[in-house]
């Protein structure tokens, strides 16, 4: 634990550390971009330069940017989504739910450790069926998640494993993200933009070592946790040196089921694969 306290700033710090770290993973800055100056960044979010300048230790901490003196911040990390097919493509998390949610019916399957992207992915959709761009007539969503009953490896304190904060403060995190999208959902069935709104949540008693999202059936992204060490912001102002795994970094492998004849492709048989696990986890397993 650094010991470091930001006090009061603790909230207006976390906000800006999220939406950086957000703007970081849905392509909105992309390798080699150059990060507004300082004070640029401090009128933006309405928060001191200290502020700034906290978020930015964090984030070249944990890999997102590098620092240079005379020449600013520069990303030099973002979550890449890689074709699986023979074209190997690049293409965006963003880009892939903008494309399911262009659907009149629209499902989603998700496992992961928490819901934070999933909620970030969720309300952007939402401001395109409130602006009229999309019309989805369904839209169900299943999310697979960790049970709060049972010990997970990460979060942890690096320096002091039984500290029960970090673990706590995740879980207070997804509840709140998971709250969060539920609302926004149904507020769209209310608001009579989307006929049919369905959004159902099972715990596992399963650590995730992966992420994975099941699109309209038709495609997966499917990628591994990497364990990293990081600095964590707790609600007292403490920031605790911790292993965990970032998700709104991870990089993700893009499947796609081919309809085709003749003999099932790879994307075919990995997709198929996937929706066998999670209707088995979420049968069988979850509570």
């Amino acid at each position: 634990m650094s010991g470091e306290r930001l006090g009061a700033g603790a909230k207006e710090f976390q906000r800006v550390l999220d939406q950086l770290r957000e703007r970081l993973s849905n392509g909105t800055y992309g390798v080699g971009t150059r990060l507004a100056p300082q004070r640029g960044l401090a009128e933006e979010f309405g928060v001191s330069r200290d502020t700034i300048q906290r978020v930015l230790r964090v984030l070249t901490r944990e890999g997102w940017i590098q620092t240079r003196q005379g020449s600013g911040a520069h990303v030099v990390k973002v979550p890449r989504v890689h074709s699986a097919g023979p074209a190997a493509e690049r293409v965006h998390l963003g880009k892939l739910i903008d494309q399911t949610f262009e659907h009149r019916e629209v499902t989603l399957d998700v496992a992961m450790l928490t819901s934070e992207s999933l909620d970030a992915h969720i309300r952007l959709q939402a401001a395109r069926i409130q602006s009229g761009e999309i019309h989805p007539e369904r839209i169900a969503v299943r999310m697979l998640l960790p049970s709060d009953s049972i010990p997970l490896p990460y979060p942890r304190a690096k320096n002091d494993p039984e500290d029960p904060r970090p673990l706590d403060r995740q879980r207070s995190i997804t509840r709140a993200h998971t709250q969060s999208l539920r609302r926004v959902l149904r507020e769209l069935q209310t608001e009579g933009l989307v006929p049919s709104v369905t959004v159902e949540l099972r715990r596992v008693p399963l650590t995730p070592t992966f992420k994975l999202y099941l699109l309209n059936g038709v495609v997966a992204l499917f990628g591994p946790y990497e364990v990293v060490e990081r600095h964590i912001l707790m609600d007292d102002g403490d920031e605790v040196e911790a292993v965990d795994v970032p998700g709104l970094g991870s990089d993700l492998i893009h499947y796609v089921k081919d309809e085709a004849p003749g003999p099932e492709s790879q994307g075919s048989l990995f997709v198929r694969s996937m929706e066998s696990w999670f209707n088995s986890c979420w049968e069988l397993l979850a509570e």
